[in-house]
């Protein structure tokens, strides 16, 4: 077992794909090919308390939640940051580091599903409708463009098996998919024309077939190419139509859970309490009433200020988050829109021993850790 096998598990639960633009997931030190021979230890932060448990544990690989290294650095010594420090570290001990962040906030059953299931009133509980705030929009890759053509019908099924040889319509586990209908095609060429059908010089229209097929922009060119070859016609008409991503509403950034059955603000709050295992949250209730009935949540785990303006657009009636800047906070219930802060990382702490269980199931041969140094550095007194 390889380095390669944990990060294909734990992307097979949070894909690359739904990382926020601006993210840096994924294998941040090691090297996939290296052996996994030690325990995986799951952290919110790779702090050094956090370094000296993975040595001390003699773990082979860090699942850091938050990415341990994410700006640009200049030295990488003993003597540098605490970030810089822990990476040199993490190498020199042959200890691989992987963060998943945003790409597990937004996959379905991750970070921010955790959330909800406990503000819905636990996992399985009829908590209502759910979907993103901000669903992913997802491109497929052989599903990027659309390429149409007028065919025929005696020539179709040799022009569709040619543009499937070049790699287009490829659907799912489907090949040679394709959608066809019918027309009237018309023509009239010059002297120096060869058409298929009519003479040159006259006005022709004839029977055809509407031929659609995806592809990928990286086949297209072969595609065109291939569909000219395979076309009886001296110059086939060919169509490019350039294909949006397809959002999904179960995966994104944050959630919108409607409950079936509205409840009082303070009550949402002590779901929260109770879910993350803190001992208070803060309250900003728009109108000053904390008894508000709810029926709209709006969640993002960790720092969702961003997310306030779609939030509202989505109907949110009350906010929930880790952390929000001071005036973001006071413009959100200027809007309507109660807001409640549960501490950055307590609103995401909880969520490791659920992705530990996750793991350990797809990937039984490994052993997982949920951190014991691994703490939320701002304790209430």
């Amino acid at each position: 077992m390889r380095v390669s096998d944990l990060i294909a598990t734990i992307e097979s639960l949070a894909p690359p794909h739904l990382a926020e633009e601006w993210d840096n997931v994924g294998l941040i030190i090691g090297s996939a090919s290296s052996p996994l021979l030690g325990p995986v230890l799951l952290t919110i932060d790779l702090t050094e308390q956090v370094a000296d448990e993975a040595v001390r544990k003699k773990c082979s690989a860090v699942i850091a939640y938050h990415p341990p290294l994410f700006a640009p650095i200049k030295r990488l010594t003993d003597t540098s940051g605490v970030a810089e420090r822990v990476a040199l570290r993490m190498a020199r001990d042959g200890i691989a580091v992987y963060s998943p962040h945003t790409a597990l906030d937004a996959a379905m059953g991750g970070v921010t599903d955790w959330l909800a299931d406990g503000l819905a009133g636990g996992k399985g509980a009829a908590g209502g409708d759910r979907r993103a705030i901000r669903p992913q929009a997802i491109r497929h890759a052989n599903q990027e463009v659309k390429i149409v053509t007028f065919v025929p019908e005696s020539a179709l099924d040799m022009v569709r098996d040619g543009l499937a040889t070049a790699g287009a319509g490829l659907i799912g586990a489907y090949e040679r998919c394709s959608f066809s209908s019918p027309g009237t095609g018309t023509f009239m060429g010059n002297a120096g024309s060869r058409p298929a059908i009519g003479r040159p010089g006259k006005f022709e229209a004839a029977p055809e077939l509407r031929l659609e097929m995806v592809c990928s922009r990286r086949t297209l060119a072969l595609a065109v190419m291939t569909l000219k070859q395979f076309h009886p016609y001296e110059e086939p008409a060919i169509d490019i139509y350039p294909l949006e991503p397809r959002p999904d509403r179960a995966v994104g950034v944050g959630r919108r859970l409607w409950l079936d059955h509205p409840i009082a603000l303070a009550e949402v709050a002590q779901r929260l309490k109770k879910h993350i295992g803190v001992s208070a949250v803060h309250i900003a209730a728009a109108g000053e009433n904390p008894q508000k009935q709810v029926s709209c949540i709006g969640i993002v785990p960790g720092s969702g200020g961003s997310l306030v303006k779609e939030a509202l657009g989505v109907e949110c009636d009350v906010f929930i988050t880790g952390e929000m800047k001071h005036h973001d906070v006071l413009a959100a219930v200027a809007s309507g829109l109660s807001v409640i802060l549960g501490g950055h990382t307590a609103t995401e702490r909880g969520y490791l021993p659920v992705f530990a269980k996750l793991l350990a199931k797809k990937l039984p041969a490994a052993k997982f850790l949920v951190s014991a140094a691994d703490k939320d550095p701002l304790v209430a007194r």
